[in-house]
């Protein structure tokens, strides 16, 4: 991986990461602004709304991070080691937990006439969505071991 791809992905990640920070403190205590004054909800449910908000803003910073560690990895050429299974079992960790929010979210608002049942069927769709991520990034985890077997294996034939 070069230089200019590493640089360029690592100034993304803190875009990223500063763009979640900012709506971890000012977006989501004005959602919270709004959802008091909606009064559609009740209050259990504004309360679960932003802690699901928060805790997913989390998930994606703990992606961020992980992602940030495995481009070093590469970089330096110890991506094969036990360091980056690590990280790679961190971030399905993450990803299955963001699905698991979104599926509350779905079930904080099914209830009542917060959301229409189409909504709640489309958040249940992407939670189902998010899950498959989390698939897809496990069978990648499975081909770096193989890759790191392959590896193994050559270093001791040379």
């Amino acid at each position: 991986m070069g230089k200019l791809t590493v640089r360029a992905l690592r100034a993304v990640i803190v875009v990223l990461l500063a763009g979640s920070l900012f709506v971890q403190t000012v977006m989501v205590a004005l959602l919270a602004i709004d959802l008091k004054e909606l009064g559609d909800l009740a209050g259990y449910q504004r309360v679960s709304i932003l802690v699901i908000m928060v805790l997913g803003i989390v998930t994606a910073q703990v992606i961020l991070v992980c992602v940030w560690k495995l481009v070093t990895m590469v970089r330096r050429e110890t991506v094969f080691s036990r360091d980056a299974f690590r990280y790679v079992d961190v971030m399905i960790g993450a990803i299955v937990a963001a699905a698991v929010l979104t599926l509350a979210l779905g079930a904080v608002l099914a209830p009542g006439e917060a959301a229409a049942p189409g909504v709640v069927l489309m958040i249940g769709g992407v939670a189902v969505a998010i899950f498959g991520v989390a698939l897809v990034l496990l069978v990648l985890r499975m081909l770096l071991a193989q890759a790191a077997r392959m590896r193994a294996e050559l270093a001791e034939v040379i």
